[in-house]
């Protein structure tokens, strides 16, 4: 069995999500393939994209493939983009229908392995908190690595708040992001898709 087969059949969680307000079942959400040239490292799945099984099927979504400045084609053509969330499962919602974290159980099963498949990324995004801080250290705070983006971005790298429509007041406090990361984004993006 591949290791995008033994995901998508991965149950670790089933009893997690079992215990969650939405009772649901594991779905991974599975869309990598060896020899990609940009990785979407983000969260986990929503709802929306546990019933439709494909990543950022979404508002955040639309957002995500705008800030980058693709086509839905090009997002979704797995020999050029990567999409590996933290979870590839919906992790549910809590009481208060508030979206539950991403269960660490994933990443430390299959994130490794996921991200030595892939080999050397030429261009990765970390889309909000939980890839910013697996990949750029646990105490990393959002709004301050999106604002030191030039570093990371120099190192192939781009830090970015969740594109989730909840971050829109985010976004209208530091008109920076979209005024100097977003052009830098889509030019490295053009850089590596049009290879």
């Amino acid at each position: 069995m591949d290791l995008q087969d033994e995901i998508a059949a991965c149950r670790l969680c089933a009893d997690r999500f079992a215990a969650t307000a939405t009772a649901h079942v594991p779905r991974p959400v599975v869309w990598f393939r060896p020899g990609a040239r940009l990785l979407v490292a983000g969260q986990a799945p929503g709802a929306r994209v546990h019933e439709s099984g494909r990543p950022f099927t979404d508002r955040s979504g639309e957002r995500l493939r705008d800030w980058m400045g693709v086509t839905e084609a090009e997002f979704y053509d797995r020999s050029r983009v990567a999409v590996v969330p933290m979870a590839f499962c919906f992790p549910g919602y809590d009481a208060t229908g508030a979206d539950l974290p991403p269960p660490r159980l994933c990443a430390a099963t299959w994130r490794l392995r996921v991200l030595e498949s892939l080999g050397p990324m030429p261009l990765t995004l970390l889309v909000g908190g939980a890839a910013i801080r697996w990949h750029l250290g646990a105490s990393a705070n959002v709004t301050a690595a999106v604002a030191d983006w030039r570093a990371p971005a120099a190192r192939g790298v781009f830090p970015l708040p969740h594109p989730s429509w909840r971050n829109t007041g985010w976004l209208k406090r530091h008109p920076w992001f979209e005024a100097e990361l977003i052009p830098a984004l889509r030019q490295r993006v053009r850089e590596v898709l049009d290879v």
